[in-house]
């Protein structure tokens, strides 16, 4: 990492504001860790970068990122000390920044005691939001018992807590919020990785979503949803539920009613493409690959269906365990579906307004943070720039070359 106290200019750039095709030509001086100037002939006695005509864009987001998922199954995950999995949480985001994500939103594990160590500076890796532990029924997708366990759930774990009823969840809620949680996740349908429940059935009852959701709303947050069936996804969204995470099985007539909830659908087709191909190898259960099969070739149905029906759709990865290095193959299997461009548009402006991290004039305005990728070539023309992991990028968090 290079530490640059003074300040950056960047030289000769061709500017990509995360949203419209065309690009401007300009140099970027960047001033304690933001923007502090765009325009042509710009000098400053600073560390400098000639990008020589190369694209500078907006960090990526990542939207169902999972620091903690440092195996394909939960129990694997759980087994390990506390210590080894922050540690390697730590080396699955700094692979992502690499890659050039500048933010993640961890939507089934984290905690303060990681945020602090990245805010902190011992860490190299994006900024960091997170839920803490995912929550779910008894027998829901975040319970990870077979059908022989004992009847007494086991304790809360790093990545998922078996929560049943309104009170227990509104104690857990206030309990995230405590520690810092940006947002909060629950399991509102079945599962692929999970064993005993069935994909498309609805989880929780009303009344514990609406407990969890009027809980984050009184925080001013949001909750995101695990949610694969048009039957999980209403049960979700009517009753308060603002991110769908996954929808693959989502049909048109959801998909209106998602868009007239306002609720923004968070796709992650990379998870599903990696577990049909090394799942197998890597010991995913043949239950799971079952279930895998079903929403494998609909994730990009769903995809079309909410941009028909005018659904915000961002962009998450959801990958475990060793698959974590399928990342950016997401971002090339969803180009299939909304092309280089809306795909862009999906990891850069979309997550970042459900964040709330959207800044006012856009991330490369003058006074936005310095979340910068030097880009090989335009993204917005050939998406293999960003796909493609051979292909040379220049990663800039908060003003400092984080990665080349």
């Amino acid at each position: 990492m290079c530490h640059v106290p003074n300040g950056l200019l960047i030289t000769d750039a061709l500017l990509f504001d995360g949203e419209s095709a065309e690009l401007v030509e300009t140099d970027i001086r960047i001033a304690d860790g933001r923007i502090a100037e765009l325009g042509r002939g710009i000098r400053a006695d600073v560390p400098t970068i000639a990008a020589a005509g190369r694209v500078v864009g907006p960090g990526l987001t990542d939207a169902h990122f999972h620091a903690y998922a440092v195996g394909l199954h939960s129990d694997e995950i759980e087994a390990m000390p506390l210590s080894y999995v922050a540690l390697a949480g730590a080396t699955r985001l700094r692979q992502a920044l690499a890659r050039g994500f500048t933010r993640v939103r961890d939507v089934a594990g984290g905690d303060a005691g990681l945020a602090l160590a990245l805010e902190r500076g011992h860490l190299v890796a994006p900024r960091y939001l997170y839920t803490g532990p995912a929550l779910s029924q008894t027998g829901g997708h975040g319970d990870p018992r077979t059908i022989t366990e004992p009847w007494a759930p086991r304790p809360g774990g790093y990545t998922e807590e078996v929560v049943d009823g309104v009170d227990a969840l509104r104690r857990a809620v206030r309990e995230r919020f405590r520690m810092g949680a940006h947002a909060i996740k629950i399991m509102t349908s079945g599962g692929v990785v999970s064993y005993t429940d069935p994909l498309r059935v609805p989880q929780y009852s009303p009344e514990e979503v609406r407990a969890v959701t009027d809980e984050a709303a009184r925080r001013g947050r949001y909750v995101a949803a695990h949610a694969y069936s048009p039957e999980a996804i209403v049960h979700s969204i009517d009753n308060g539920v603002r991110s769908i995470e996954h929808g693959n099985l989502l049909d048109a007539a959801t998909a209106r009613r998602m868009a007239g909830a306002g609720a923004v659908l968070i796709p992650t087709l990379a998870a599903y493409d990696a577990m049909d191909r090394r799942g197998a190898a890597m010991g995913l259960a043949a239950v799971s690959q079952a279930k895998n099969r079903e929403v494998l070739d609909a994730g990009k149905h769903a995809i079309r269906h909410a941009l028909d029906a005018g659904v915000a759709v961002g962009w998450g990865s959801d990958l475990m365990g060793d698959l974590a290095d399928d990342q950016l193959v997401g971002v090339r299997l969803q180009a299939e579906v909304m092309g280089a461009l809306g795909t862009l548009r999906a990891m850069i402006r979309t997550n970042a307004e459900l964040f709330g991290t959207w800044p006012e004039g856009g991330p490369t305005a003058v006074g936005a943070e310095a979340d910068l990728v030097v880009w090989d070539g335009n993204p917005v023309e050939d998406l293999s720039v960003v796909w493609d992991e051979s292909r040379p990028r220049t990663v800039i968090l908060g003003g400092r070359v984080v990665g080349d």
